[in-house]
């Protein structure tokens, strides 16, 4: 891999960490402002209402898959990783300076479900302009390598989060972080985003892109992509059982073990960092098996461990009860859940012609994100409401059971062309077939 594709890769997932840190540091802190936010009351109904809060931001996703993939796919990927991070930035002042319910009343949740309106629109066009870019950045034998980084960047984001999370846990009391201290990473997110800001602006747009042409007529439109419906649906279902997985081991471990398991926030938070670091250092592992055997046998792996594994995993976490019992269990799930995380951009980007890619990945990754990711955290709290905490590891089962139908009768991607995905032979047949749900076995 040359200089030039890991310089892009590197100013891509620089931006990537900052994006997710101001992300998920809402999900990691909540535990500490839900109360500023809310009237005195029950204390799970609060972290409910504020990760309520947290659902609404996917749902935007969407929205900002559809903005901002048009603008990948018609203005080009820089333009629109740019955007992206301008947005993020502004949700994330906005949070920090977002007046509490003793000050403000309602005024306090009105601002930060703005701010998480716009993090849900930032949200929803960095995943598809990222994975786009790491994957049409790198060369064609280390596609699964070069877009393993960006759930290196996104679990990067989380663990900077979660350290600092740490560090304050230790340097401040609990009345202090839950008066102000909380306020403190969404201005380190901010900045952080100022940079990288400053860093898009002089990154290279990829080849793929600069030699598809100039013509932007049907770039990035809701039309182009119902030509590629099939396409289209296959992202949802491949990204149901993976989503679900990842944000029950990832933003919503840290509150399962505080409030379940009953273990101290700062050895739930060690927990969830411990375990997210070794993730994040065997993602670029996974992304090179890939490349050497292909894409499918990842996922399929990820769906069976999923499927059969969840249920007695949560159930042996709930009565882990110190740190390391805890650490091995949720490092194995994560490793399970590798075989999704580290290759489902590159997979996803596969599937589109050069013209709709951006949007093609976005769109659909955001309506899935939406229904399964977003809930996943609100979900578990209502199962754990209603007195049925395990029917939540049921659900996960569930979902990766769906997934795993998909993976294994969709076709292999790792050898495809990116710059004729989708182009028209003579006899009029498709050259590349993205997304057929014929099985074909991984070269």
């Amino acid at each position: 891999m040359g200089r030039e594709q890991w310089k892009k890769i590197w100013v891509g997932s620089a931006g990537n960490m900052v994006e997710w840190f101001d992300w998920f540091v809402y999900a990691t802190f909540a535990v500490y402002f839900a109360d500023s936010f809310f009237p005195e009351g029950n204390e799970t109904a609060n972290l409910m209402n504020t990760m309520g809060i947290f659902a609404v931001g996917f749902f935007m996703r969407p929205v900002g898959g559809w903005m901002l993939g048009r603008i990948g796919d018609r203005r080009g990927r820089k333009a629109a990783l740019t955007l992206t991070v301008t947005l993020m930035s502004a949700s994330a002042v906005l949070i920090a300076v977002a007046p509490t319910y003793a000050v403000a009343g309602y005024g306090g949740v009105a601002v930060l479900l703005v701010a998480r309106l716009l993090q849900g629109l930032s949200v929803g066009g960095e995943y598809a302009a990222s994975a786009t870019y790491l994957t049409e950045a790198s060369a064609p034998r280390r596609r699964g390598f070069a877009s393993s980084f960006q759930y290196v960047s996104m679990t990067a984001g989380q663990l900077v989060g979660l350290g600092l999370q740490i560090v304050l846990q230790r340097t401040m009391s609990d009345a202090a972080l839950h008066s102000w201290g909380w306020r403190i990473p969404f201005i380190v997110g901010a900045l952080g985003a100022a940079v990288v800001f400053y860093l898009r602006r002089s990154m290279l747009e990829t080849e793929v892109y600069a030699e598809s042409g100039a013509d932007h007529e049907g770039r990035g439109t809701l039309k182009a992509l119902w030509q590629h419906k099939r396409e289209a649906f296959l992202v949802m279902a491949l990204t149901m059982g993976g989503t679900v997985a990842y944000y029950t081991y990832t933003t919503y471990l840290t509150t399962f073990l505080s409030k379940s398991a009953g273990m101290e926030k700062s050895t739930a938070s060690l927990v969830s960092f411990c375990a997210l670091f070794v993730f994040m250092c065997i993602q670029p592992l996974a992304g090179m098996l890939s490349d050497r055997i292909g894409r499918r046998p990842l996922l399929i792996t990820f769906a069976v461990g999923s499927t059969f594994l969840t249920v007695p995993i949560m159930t042996m976490l709930k009565h882990a009860g110190t740190f390391w019992p805890a650490f091995g269990l949720a490092l194995l799930a994560l490793v399970v859940v590798t075989g999704y995380t580290s290759i489902n951009a590159c997979v996803k980007a596969e599937l589109f012609p050069t013209g709709i890619r951006a949007l093609g990945v976005a769109l659909p990754y955001a309506l899935a994100n939406a229904l399964f990711g977003g809930t996943a955290e609100y979900v578990a709290l209502w199962f754990k409401k209603v007195g049925s905490e395990s029917g939540f590891s049921w659900y996960v089962a569930g979902c990766a059971a769906v997934s795993l139908v998909v993976y294994l009768t969709m076709r292999e991607t790792r050898d495809i062309d990116l710059g004729r995905v989708g182009a028209v032979a003579p006899e009029g047949g498709r050259t590349e077939p993205a997304g057929a749900t014929s099985v074909t076995p991984a070269s």
